[in-house]
């Protein structure tokens, strides 16, 4: 089994790198027939904005520029996809969301048929590890969390037919943190090929 880890962080130095590297080799650890490829979106220099040829495939006119077209291929070899990125005005950063603006394309990742939606991408597995920079009191009072939940996990997995195995949200309130998030992303990248992986729905009290 393989997968694709995508960081969106611009410091390799950062929280958000360390994570990914134990999710690495947590997947490493699991299994030795287990493999994963790292796409550094900073380091590789991928151009988040959404250009003109990006609007005429959505429009189903042209065919994907190379750029779109080689992200197409890593998500083809992969049969999981795990995120992992820091919390940006409670969501994605720009980077990684103008990925996911230019890579899940029209008649790739889904495709409205004549007003029907047709869901492409239901073979490929979803694990989302967000760092935020608030406390869990601050996602609870608010319902952060939740709405994370429903505009990435629905609002764009969920629309191409891609299951979100899990979802996770590491906080500097969380206990012996940074070191335990390492520990944490190990145990995550163990069960990313697990049977038995399921959702975690955590509640948090206000």
């Amino acid at each position: 089994m393989h997968a694709l880890i995508v960081v969106a962080h611009p410091d390799p130095a950062s929280l958000t790198h360390a994570v990914a590297e134990q999710i690495a080799e947590g997947i490493s650890a699991s299994n030795s027939e287990h493999s994963f490829e790292v796409a550094d979106l900073a380091a590789e220099g991928f151009d988040p904005r959404f250009t003109q040829p990006d609007t005429a495939l959505a429009m189903g006119r042209g065919e994907p520029l190379a750029e779109v077209a080689a992200e197409h291929a890593r998500l083809e070899r992969a049969d999981a996809l795990v995120l992992v990125y820091p919390v940006y005005w409670w969501s994605f950063p720009g980077l990684l969301k103008g990925w996911i603006d230019r890579v899940f394309t029209q008649g790739w990742a889904y495709e409205d048929a004549d007003g029907k939606l047709v869901k492409k991408l239901q073979r490929l597995k979803v694990h989302l590890v967000a760092l935020g920079g608030a406390n869990q009191r601050t996602y609870a009072r608010h319902g952060y969390f939740g709405a994370m939940k429903t505009q990435i996990d629905h609002g764009i997995f969920g629309y191409c037919g891609a299951q979100v195995l899990s979802s996770d949200l590491l906080l500097p309130s969380d206990a012996g943190f940074p070191a335990a998030h390492l520990a944490t992303a190990q145990a995550i990248g163990g069960k990313i090929f697990s049977s038995r992986a399921v959702i975690r729905e955590e509640e948090v009290e206000p």
